[in-house]
């Protein structure tokens, strides 16, 4: 008998595991107790982040520049489109600026052939049908060209947002995929699934929308403030003073704007997990006729975000005014200080039109500004949840130098092996175990006890805080995780299923598995039968979490899947709870088929499944307490084995 020193009587297990890292709830306890140690909410890792979150109101100057640095290692793969559309760009500013010229000249030639005198300029050509036309003609050249050239750098631009989004997206759900289960037990899957959807799709929009048009708007008032200084100086100084004024405008505004959006968004991240984890949890709502209560939960929710988002929308409205209110004292200086300058003979009516247009020109950038300052404000709280999400720390990784795992035999071998539960208490001190190949061992205690943690830790779905575990002699450290999880076949209570067809989800076993393979291994299931009589047989789609077949038939599917797969060890999670006798039957010797020959770990509290074991193990306290054969175990009646079949069995006999 091999066993350990207790620990707390009240340790925990983690998550139960699953070879797929799918969370189909939201966040809340793991099944068997509180979450695991180092469980959190999605959240920053970066010390900035840290200090965000004791103050979440905090607005951190490297919001932006986070989301930047985050879609910047996809920017480079568009390089050249992002420089032609730069180029479109460039070429549409430069068109903006020469659009006024052919007006200039009209209305200095007009007013100077009606005998008006101008001092300013006496280069004034005359104003004859003929140069008329050709301004006339300069001006739909430029205005076509501008037009060209502005649908290239919105096209171009927008291909490259989608690509990068795209992109973008592809490498969040990556990363999410590799996240141990001590996040995923913890983490709302409906606030991850807005980071993945919701935000990324609002980074992208923000950078078409507001980013391209606020690029061009600031190249666009450099170069008029060039072009304006070298007309009139004086009057740049109105425009200038104007800038600054909307400087000074928006750094009041866009720190409220950014904290009202932000809070907006983690508002709705917090509705989306709500709603998914009701959906989740249908039958149980509606059984206990939750529905009211739940739906006022989620009406508080959405009441809040709706006045977060209104608080949003409001400061960007004020802001975008507040910049109207300053062009528009602009404006009315440069018209007072304009026509006062072509009286004087300081330059010529065309000039003050010219500069008028400019005004205008430059003027729309300060209020696209305005205008864009609280889209990107917006997109930089998505851009912060979406950095917040990559900043969590993959915990299990393959180390480096790590090697495939060979074909095994299925001899498990644990030494010295320390885990803590979710108190970061011990919940197994040293422990020492041996399984020999093909051996079928059962794992029997009270919940909590820390069977299901033995199961995380053999296919490394959690990491243990000391000792090493051994298949065919192979430290599991060593091996790279693919290689480790693709000897393992995991049958888990609750199957999961998804939604796709039954052919798809008992091809997840083995992606390269052919048709026949498939078939061949729902007929091993005993899921054949009942497959056929489907109306589409194994093209029949299933519904969310298989949730279109019954208990028994999916567990079948299930175990096709693990046949499939051919793994030499095989983990049973109470498999077989839950089923009525007939059903249990049928799927229990389906998984004899499954078995047969393997090593496997049978987490179970069914008295007929232990009977059909080689050994049982009882974990206490995180400790195994007894380690026999059940023969050997039940034959000792002061055994917790023995007691434990006498409480099984209606008439308080040992079933053996």
């Amino acid at each position: 008998m091999t066993a350990t020193t207790p620990t707390a009587p009240d340790g925990r297990t983690p998550a139960d595991p699953n070879p797929i890292p799918v969370n189909p709830t939201s966040a809340g306890p793991t099944p068997d107790g509180p979450a695991p140690v180092g469980a959190r909410a999605p959240g920053p890792t970066t010390p900035a982040a840290s200090r965000k979150r004791s103050n979440p109101n905090r607005i951190e100057p490297t919001a932006l520049r986070r989301s930047l640095r985050m879609i910047r290692p996809h920017l480079g793969e568009h390089r050249f489109l992002a420089l032609g559309g730069l180029v479109a760009l460039l070429a549409d500013v430069a068109l903006r600026v020469l659009e006024p010229w052919p007006l200039k000249y009209v209305i200095d030639a007009v007013t100077a052939s009606l005998g008006a005198r101008i001092t300013a300029d006496t280069g004034i050509p005359e104003a004859t049908a003929g140069f008329l036309a050709l301004c006339a003609l300069a001006l739909v050249v430029i205005t076509a060209a501008r037009a060209v050239t502005n649908y290239l750098s919105t096209v171009a631009f927008a291909f490259v947002g989608s690509r990068v989004a795209t992109a973008l997206r592809a490498r969040v759900f990556a990363h999410v995929q590799q996240l141990s289960l001590r996040y995923h037990s913890t983490a709302s899957t409906g606030d991850t699934v807005q980071r993945l959807v919701g935000d990324i799709a609002r980074l992208q929009e923000v950078a078409v929308t507001a980013g391209l048009p606020l690029v061009g708007n600031v190249l666009t008032l450099i170069v008029l403030s060039l072009v304006m200084i070298w007309l009139d100086p004086l009057l740049t100084v109105v425009v200038a003073a104007a800038a600054i004024a909307y400087q000074v405008v928006s750094r009041i505004k866009a720190p409220q704007i950014t904290t009202a959006s932000r809070r907006t968004r983690k508002g709705e991240g917090t509705l989306a997990g709500t709603a998914a984890e009701s959906l989740s949890a249908m039958r149980v709502v509606q059984a206990y006729n939750l529905e009211s209560t739940l739906a006022a939960g989620f009406a508080k929710g959405n009441d809040v975000a709706l006045k977060d988002g209104i608080k949003a929308r409001r400061l960007a409205a004020g802001l975008e005014r507040s910049t109207d209110v300053i062009v528009g004292i602009a404006t009315a200086v440069v018209m007072a200080l304009g026509g006062w300058r072509v009286v004087q003979g300081g330059m010529t009516p065309g000039d003050l039109v010219l500069f008028m247009m400019y005004l205008k020109i430059a003027m729309k950038p300060l209020r696209d500004m305005a205008k864009y300052t609280g889209r990107i404000a917006r997109a930089s709280a998505s851009g912060e949840r979406v950095a917040d999400l990559l900043d969590q720390r993959v915990e299990i990784t393959d180390a480096p130098g790590a090697v495939d795992l060979p074909r095994v035999t299925g001899d498990i071998r644990i030494e010295r092996l320390i885990a803590l539960d979710g108190h970061r208490r011990p919940l197994f001190r040293r422990l020492d175990l041996h399984i020999p190949a093909g051996q079928n061992v059962c794992l029997l205690g009270p919940s909590g006890a820390g069977k299901s943690t033995l199961a995380s830790h053999l296919l490394r779905l959690v990491e243990p805080a000391s000792g090493q575990i051994l298949i065919d002699g192979h430290d599991l450290r060593t091996v790279t995780l693919a290689s480790l999880r693709a000897q393992v076949s995991i049958l888990l209570q609750e199957s999961i299923l998804f939604a796709t067809s039954i052919r798809e989800n008992i091809r997840y076993g083995d992606l390269r598995a052919d048709d026949a393979a498939i078939e061949r291994a729902a007929r091993l299931a005993g899921a054949h039968d009942f497959i056929a009589a489907l109306p589409d047989g194994y093209d029949t789609v299933l519904g969310a979490r298989g949730d279109t077949v019954s208990g028994g038939q999916r567990q079948r599917l299930a175990i096709a899947r693990a046949l499939l797969r051919d793994a030499p060890i095989v983990v049973l999670d109470e498999a077989t709870t839950g089923l009525d006798p007939a059903t249990r039957a049928a799927v229990q010797e389906s998984i004899s088929r499954l078995t047969r020959g393997r090593t496997t770990l049978t987490i179970t509290h069914d008295a007929h499944a232990v009977s059909e074991c080689h050994r049982v193990l009882w974990i206490e306290d995180g400790a195994i307490v007894e380690d026999g054969s059940p023969g050997a175990l039940l034959a000792d009646p002061g055994s917790r084995l023995s007691a434990w079949m006498r409480d099984q069995s209606p008439n308080g006999k040992v079933i053996g």
